[in-house]
C-alpha cells in the first residue's frame, strides 16, 4: 500500500463492543462517503480491534490531529467526513480525547 499524498488517517474501531454499538455502519458510511467525495488518496481508514475505550463505543481516532471521537454513528460519520473535506479540523460535538502537542487529554477535563 503506498500512502503518498495521504494526509489524515481515520482509525475506525471494530472491536467486541464497537461492533456491537454499530461500528461496521460507521466503518461503512465513512468509507462510502470518502468515496463519494473523491478522498481515498487523501484520507486513509483502518479497521481496528478494541482501543481501549468500549463504554464510548464506537471509537473513530483522526491522525495526525490525535483526536478521539466517541459514540459514533451514520451521521457523526457522515459529518466527520463532510467536515474533513471542507476545513481539515473537526469538530462533532463528541470528542473524547485530543493531542496537545505533547500528551493526550481528556476533552472534558
Amino acid at each position: 500500500m503506498n500512502l503518498d499524498g495521504v494526509s489524515k488517517h481515520l482509525l475506525i474501531c471494530n472491536g467486541k463492543t464497537c461492533t456491537k454499538n454499530g461500528a461496521e455502519e460507521v466503518t461503512e458510511t465513512i468509507r462510502g462517503e470518502l468515496k463519494n467525495l473523491e478522498l481515498q488518496k487523501e484520507i486513509h481508514t483502518t479497521k481496528t480491534l478494541c482501543n481501549g475505550q468500549c463504554k464510548y463505543g464506537p471509537i473513530v481516532v483522526l491522525y495526525p490531529q490525535g483526536t478521539w471521537y466517541r459514540e459514533m454513528n451514520k451521521e457523526k460519520s457522515e459529518e466527520l467526513v463532510q467536515q474533513l473535506k471542507e476545513e481539515g479540523s473537526v469538530y462533532l460535538g463528541s470528542e473524547l480525547y485530543y493531542h496537545d502537542g505533547k500528551t493526550f487529554k481528556n476533552h472534558e477535563g
